[in-house]
């Protein structure tokens, strides 16, 4: 009996096996009334620094973005970005220690050491100090600190002396540069101007700065026996980028500078838009206005212009298809 018990058994497993196997499998599930997928797309979007002051030259922080005016090539820009905050900056100091600055040494190093101790404690910073070659101040495991006794070492570390390679200083701090996501990017170069050691020329430094979203401030520290000094240099690029232009005399004045440049920083809006012409690849030349009932006539700084190629971000889009 039980024999026959197992065998019928069996035969009925196999049974119910097969016939499961004859079923249909269930139809897969209808149809959405869209399908959606994610894409992404590569698209001009630029990012404006802008400081406003009023007629006695103090910051006017309070202002919205229907106060401002921006213009790309004589025409107006929708601002899609606009914040008035303090966010975080990641700053790169760019020091000259080559013999032409050696008299100002000292100069150099207390200037740096009040700008990082006026700062945002949120900041990244990081350091280059060059002569006739490039050094990063910070070691290769750090890239950005917010700690001012690393930044102390990276300033005091260095060796000055030899000749001057500043534009290749300048071209890699703006490649460190990119290798941060802030959206405020600030460079801080203290030198006389001077180059007699670079591979880079100040054509390719100036197109690497019109590229990028950074604003450059210089402090021209001279000294009247150096031949090699060059004040329009500097100028010049404070000016493109929107920053500022310094040649302080003392020790005071370098300290006094460098915490107002920290102030400069602090009080900065950020305006954002997606150009309406974005299909030229050509420099394109910037300007904006602001206007306020309550305040009279504002000024307003920003960079001068750009190149588009380098302000392009990846877009995500969700695509929707067709109906079913």
């Amino acid at each position: 009996m039980k024999a026959q018990y197992f065998t019928n058994r069996a035969l009925h497993v196999a049974l119910f096996g097969w016939l499961s196997l004859q079923i249909p499998a269930p139809p897969p599930p209808a149809p959405t009334t869209y399908q959606e997928f994610a894409i992404s797309r590569e698209v001009d979007f630029v990012v404006l620094p802008v400081t406003v002051r009023n007629h006695e030259g103090k910051f006017v922080s309070s202002l919205e973005a229907s106060n401002f005016q921006v213009y790309e090539n004589g025409h107006r820009q929708a601002v899609s970005l606009f914040r008035s905050e303090d966010t975080p900056v990641t700053l790169g100091l760019v020091v000259d220690r080559s013999g032409s600055m050696a008299a100002r040494s000292n100069d150099v190093v207390e200037g740096a050491l009040a700008f990082v101790e006026s700062s945002n404690p949120q900041d990244r910073e990081f350091v280059i100090n060059f002569t006739e070659s490039v050094k990063p101040g910070l070691p290769a495991n750090i890239p950005f600190t917010s700690d001012t006794n690393e930044l102390r070492t990276a300033l005091s570390s260095s060796v000055s002396g030899g000749k001057t390679a500043l534009y290749d200083a300048l071209a890699a701090a703006l490649r460190h540069l990119d290798s941060s996501q802030a959206g405020k990017k600030v460079l801080i170069l203290i030198s006389d101007g001077g180059d007699n050691a670079s591979q880079s020329n100040f054509a390719q430094v100036l197109h690497m700065a019109q590229s990028a979203n950074v604003v450059i401030y210089t402090i021209g520290l001279y000294d009247e026996h150096s031949s090699d000094q060059n004040p329009k240099i500097l100028r010049q690029l404070a000016k493109e980028t929107g920053g500022l232009d310094f040649s302080p005399n003392s020790s005071e004045d370098v300290v006094r500078v460098c915490r107002q440049i920290a102030g400069d920083v602090r009080h900065q809006y950020t305006l954002g838009y997606s150009p309406t012409d974005a299909g030229r690849n050509t420099y394109r030349k910037i300007h904006v206005e602001a206007s306020s009932a309550n305040y009279g006539k504002l000024s307003v700084r920003t960079r001068a212009g750009y190149f588009p190629s380098a302000n392009r971000q990846t877009e995500s889009l969700i695509q929707q298809g067709a109906k079913q």
